[in-house]
């Protein structure tokens, strides 16, 4: 193969342009086209380029954003939209699709959340896991975005995420490492934050030791779109491709190579990398038809929409019964609020609205009022919200469509509320005023307070659903499609409830993550509050009995099985989740964690036994004292149910755990080398005559956690005399004696 010429190499770790990388023609490499997701392609016009091509792309199917696909809980659908993706990649000459993003929802208020699946890390790491290995099995990338601990919008190129070191482990790369590890993503994209104090487009701990060395990841790494701030120490970082290319950064590359700055083995690498990635892009773009099959896919787009839809409230009123008198209200139900805005923006290459499908399925021109507007360029008529009062007054069931515009949701900015905007509140107000049979659907990106729902018959929460999400609503309102979605983020009360609220977003000295390991229904759950609706919620219009609960331990982790009977009238889906908890835990846990769930789809009166395996990676906590991964031994708590607050079945299994095993020193606390009985032994020799006789429960207690050291003058020995002591008993325990402890 021809020598390409080191000003080549560095050349290829930057972009050409906004959207494309560099050409090596020595080697017959030629440009790639990377370009958003991740819910559809969008590929921007030929005449548009940089920030313009935002507003401005080529068709392609607008599947339902990860906040919709998430609620289906639906590995193989969610596996499928990805295959979809990928042939929509090809045939628009796309190599590298942006996405999918698996940052967590740490906050409902993020403007970004519509992007991103979950607050919990598992079923984050799930769904995107099924969503890479759709792309990628048609031959071209995913990138995984956005590396890490990118949770807001406000001041987000800037902003240092500071998190310790288990909850960074355990919530913010447990998605990301699953996805890496299990779906072999051809990329990872950094984000534009820093990382407790480094930005992570110069973060050697999270782009080497964690995600090379530890995940094995041999990939690229790219860069988030103008992230990279220092060239010289993001490539030594492990930064393979800036994006777009900084011409001073190519300078500044060739600079340190000539001053010895940078050795050119770490040029070579990220080369190499980038060069095998786009090889095999180039590779697969050159057999495309350009073709894909756009009915096909927009009928995936209405089935996925369908299942996400999630059913929060009814008394019995939906489904709608035919023949029904409705009124619907709201702009949102004729001008649908499918998608986000920002960089994930599709062109769709259809757009169904909810108003058309009700009215065909209701089999009458049912009347419509917006009632407001979503335009706030563009102010309702000061008719309109007369006129949505009047329609609903003669009404038997009024349909009303709320929702947040997507001004209030966008990449780049976080939403300042979580509620709805007052206009739309105060309508709902003065349409119960006048009839009392009203269903809510909302639209929305993330959370939104409900204060309405137990004045209402019902509440459908329609998230963004796609192009096809109008008839996927119908559908389920009139129950052609029994709903089977379910939360994957919890809505509270209120927005004080939030766990992350007294700490989002930060300022500019950071944004701490004060509240630890208890994001989402973690955090209601330690504190018992009480919540609108929970993680995992989410109704049918069949009901679901659960039996015969069986947990066992199997060598790599636990076993889960349970019989699962649809004991209602309709042929439905139930999602079955497992939570484990460790209430004995010797590190701080939440009550409780979400570790599985499977789906099934049963006739009425049908029953089917499911199992559910738990991996022992997925049990374990990251220990800080081993810096390592480790399953705590103990009795866990195994509870299923149908939601985090909805759990039908629970037992107990003991795991024998993994930690490994820490010798004694003058550090240790009393407590902890009292559990060695040797040293509880030797204890009783040294402190009785010291404290002039049997140490007593009070003064044990008193000094149980008081490390051995602080202890010596108690014990009237000299401190060698108890390090020598220590030092036998660790060589007896390391030489196989069975009281070696775990401290």
């Amino acid at each position: 193969m021809p020598d390409v010429p080191i000003e080549a190499k560095v050349a290829l770790t930057g972009g050409a342009d906004f959207w494309h990388s560099q050409a090596v023609e020595a080697i017959g490499l030629p440009q790639v086209m990377l370009t958003d997701g991740p819910h559809g392609v969008r590929k921007a016009a030929a005449h548009a380029d940089g920030l313009s091509g935002i507003g401005q792309a080529v068709p392609a199917t607008c599947f339902p954003p990860a906040v919709g696909l998430s609620a289906t809980w639906d590995r193989d659908l969610v596996r499928q939209v990805g295959v979809a993706l990928g042939e929509e990649s090809v045939a628009l000459g796309v190599g590298v699709l942006l996405g999918p993003g698996v940052n967590l929802k740490r906050s409902p208020l993020c403007g970004r959340n519509f992007e991103y699946f979950s607050e919990d890390p598992f079923i984050t790491g799930e769904l995107a896991a099924a969503l890479v290995t759709g792309i990628q099995s048609e031959g071209v990338g995913a990138s995984v975005k956005h590396f890490a601990a990118n949770n807001q919008e406000t001041d987000r190129m800037r902003r240092d995420s500071q998190i310790d070191q288990r909850t960074l482990r355990e919530l913010y790369l447990r998605a990301f490492q699953k996805v890496v590890t299990e779906a072999r993503p051809w990329t990872v994209m950094c984000s534009y934050n820093q990382v407790n104090g480094t930005h992570a487009a110069e973060n050697h701990f999270l782009l080497t030791e964690v995600l090379r060395d530890e995940w094995g990841h041999d990939g690229l790494v790219v860069s988030d779109w103008g992230a990279t701030h220092d060239r010289v120490a993001a490539l030594k970082a492990g930064l393979d491709l800036e994006m777009p290319a900084n011409p001073a950064h190519q300078a500044a590359v060739l600079k340190a190579l000539a001053n010895g700055d940078i050795d050119q083995a770490t040029v070579e690498q990220a080369y190499g990398r980038v060069e095998k990635v786009l090889r095999r892009a180039a590779d697969r773009l050159a057999a495309s038809t350009g073709k894909f099959d756009a009915a096909a896919h927009h009928a995936l787009a209405r089935r996925a929409a369908a299942q996400a839809v999630v059913l929060l409230a009814n008394d019995g009123v939906l489904p709608l019964a035919a023949g029904a008198k409705l009124a619907v209200v709201g702009e949102f139900a004729r001008t649908p609020r499918y998608q986000g805005a920002g960089s994930s923006r599709v062109n769709p290459t259809r757009l169904d609205n909810a108003l058309d499908a009700i009215r065909a399925l209701a089999g009458q021109d049912a009347p419509f009022a917006a009632g407001f507007t979503t335009d706030p360029a563009s102010p309702a008529g000061p008719d309109a919200h007369d006129q949505a009062v009047a329609i609903a007054e003669q009404a038997e069931v009024v349909l009303v469509f709320l929702g947040l515009g997507e001004n209030q949701e966008s990449e780049g900015y976080d939403r300042d509320t979580m509620d709805l905007p007052a206009e739309q509140l105060a309508l709902l107000e003065d349409i119960l005023a006048v009839n009392r049979n009203v269903v809510v659907i909302v639209s929305n990106g993330s959370s939104v307070l409900l204060p309405f729902a137990s004045r209402v018959r019902a509440v459908v929460e329609g998230w963004l659903l796609g192009q096809a999400g109008g008839p996927a609503l119908a559908d389920v309102l009139f129950g052609l499609v029994n709903p089977s979605g379910k939360l994957t983020e919890t809505i509270p009360k209120r927005a004080q409830d939030v766990p992350s609220y007294p700490h989002f977003p930060g300022d500019r000295s950071g944004v701490r993550y004060g509240e630890g390991l208890f994001v989402g229904y973690r955090g209601y759950d330690a504190r018992q509050l009480e919540v609108a609706y929970p993680f995992g919620h989410g109704l049918s219009y069949t009901s679901f009995d659960y039996s015969d609960l069986a947990v066992a331990p199997t060598a790599t982790g636990l076993r889960v099985e349970l019989t699962v009977t649809n004991t209602g009238a309709r042929a439905g889906r139930e999602v079955v989740q497992v939570y484990v908890g460790l209430p004995a835990s010797k590190v701080v846990r939440a009550p409780r964690e979400l570790k599985g769930f499977a789906s099934l789809t049963l006739e009425p009166g049908g029953s089917a036994r499911t199992v559910i395996e738990i991996a022992n990676q997925d049990l374990a906590h990251w220990s800080v004292l081993d810096q390592g991964w480790a399953v705590e031994g103990g009795d866990y708590l195994v509870e299923v149910g149908a939601s985090s607050r909805d759990l039908r079945l629970s037992t107990t299994v003991t795991l024998a755990g993994d930690e490994p095993p820490r010798p004694l020193t003058l550090q240790s606390t009393l407590s902890e080398a009292l559990a060695v009985p040797a040293f509880a032994n030797l204890w009783e020799q040294m402190a009785g005559p010291a404290l002039g006789g049997p140490v007593d429960a009070e003064v044990a207690r008193m000094m149980a956690d008081a490390p051995l050291s602080a202890l010596v003058a108690f014990s009237g020995q000299p401190a060698d005399q108890l390090q020598a002591a220590i030092d036998r008993i660790n060589a007896n325990l390391a030489n196989g004696a069975k009281d070696c402890p775990r401290v």
